[in-house]
């Protein structure tokens, strides 16, 4: 029987936040800046609902300021090439699942950085799903960029976005916060559509939220497996769409140091350094399918894996990276929510720092 392994990029495989670090190195205050328009975009993704808006959208919003900051494509390729820091035994782990199941990756990260990581690590592009964008095709007025230079500083300096629990309507959020979604409204759906760039940036489809969940059907189609047979490994609010289509078709869920948004949407959450975790999910998946992986995963052990004859290759590489523990693997349940919650979201930042691991 034929399975289907999916994974998200960058947390599953990577450390990296591409995007974020392009801002960060390319724009005056740019860290600030992508963490202001990421809160903004869970804002619009989760709570408003905005229509036909996707999670992940970040990166579009992001676009008319790289541009104004004289970004190149050839730049975006050269930095995300130099600048690729994998989860411990990422490439020893996707060369294991490869050979047992179908493999892809499906990641909200510009093609510029899923070209390079897949280079790096030896992975087929034609098996990657990204967001497909060239800077070098898009056009802006030197008027423009001087106009983007000052937008990005007053979106780099505005109050962050604090977004409360049980929030559902605007109404929900504190009046510093509501001037500020307001502005960024302004801003990102009024102003910049009225310029060349906006205009010539219409067209980019960031592949995050339901665009993840379509990949997820095209793959399901190319492969000719049914969903039930498809394992997907998220860590973020971009992955809630495909979370929900692969859960609710019978496949794996998986959360790997996954925020709130992930916890909340899968089946099992990892907190792990590193990939072999995943690697033995997989192995487990592929001979006993979902139920039966679920409930192996809920005695959650070496002997446990051993004797659902996980790979022995694959156990005696994971006994020597943890020779006396496992990173923690759970069943994600009602009861244990909040703090799994708490726990993953702590640990995503332990490994991928605070700046990223902080961002939705």
């Amino acid at each position: 029987m034929t399975r289907v392994f999916v994974s998200d990029c960058e947390g599953p495989i990577s450390k990296n936040d591409n995007a974020f670090e392009l801002s960060e190195n390319f724009i005056p205050n740019g860290d600030k800046l992508f963490t202001n328009i990421s809160l903004y975009d869970d804002v619009l993704a989760d709570v408003l609902h905005k229509p036909d808006y996707s999670a992940g959208s970040t990166l579009k919003l992001i676009l008319p300021f790289f541009k104004a900051y004289g970004v190149t494509d050839a730049q975006m390729e050269n930095f995300s090439a130099k600048n690729i820091v994998l989860i411990a035994n990422s490439q020893a782990s996707l060369h294991h699942i490869q050979a047992i199941a179908d493999s892809f990756i499906v990641s909200t990260s510009y093609e510029h950085y899923i070209k390079a990581l897949c280079k790096a690590i030896k992975f087929p592009y034609k098996n990657t799903y990204c967001t497909k964008v060239s800077l070098d095709q898009c056009a802006a007025t030197p008027q423009e960029k001087d106009r983007l230079k000052k937008i990005a500083q007053e979106i780099a300096q505005i109050h962050p976005i604090k977004i409360p629990k049980a929030t559902k309507t605007m109404e929900d959020f504190a009046p510093i916060d509501q001037a500020v979604i307001g502005r960024l409204d302004e801003i990102f759906w009024t102003e910049i559509p009225k310029m060349f760039i906006g205009r010539s940036l219409v067209d980019v489809v960031t592949v995050g939220g339901e665009q993840k969940a379509e990949a997820i059907r095209d793959i399901a189609k190319r492969t000719g497996t049914k969903l039930c047979d498809v394992m997907y490994v998220g860590d973020s609010i971009t992955d809630v769409e495909a979370f929900k289509l692969v859960r609710d078709s019978g496949g794996l869920t998986v959360s790997f140091n996954g925020n709130s948004y992930a916890v909340k949407n899968a089946e099992v959450a990892v907190q792990s350094e590193s990939n072999l975790v995943t690697a033995a999910i997989a192995d487990l998946f592929c001979k006993l399918g979902t139920e039966k992986t679920l409930k192996a995963l809920g005695s959650w052990s070496f002997d446990a894996l051993a004797k659902n004859n996980v790979d022995a290759a694959l156990l005696k590489q994971l006994l020597a990276v943890y020779p006396d523990d496992l990173p923690k693997v759970q069943i994600v349940t009602a009861e244990i929510m909040e703090s799994l919650i708490n726990e993953s979201s702590a640990f995503r930042k332990k490994v991928r720092g605070v700046a990223i691991g902080r961002l939705g």
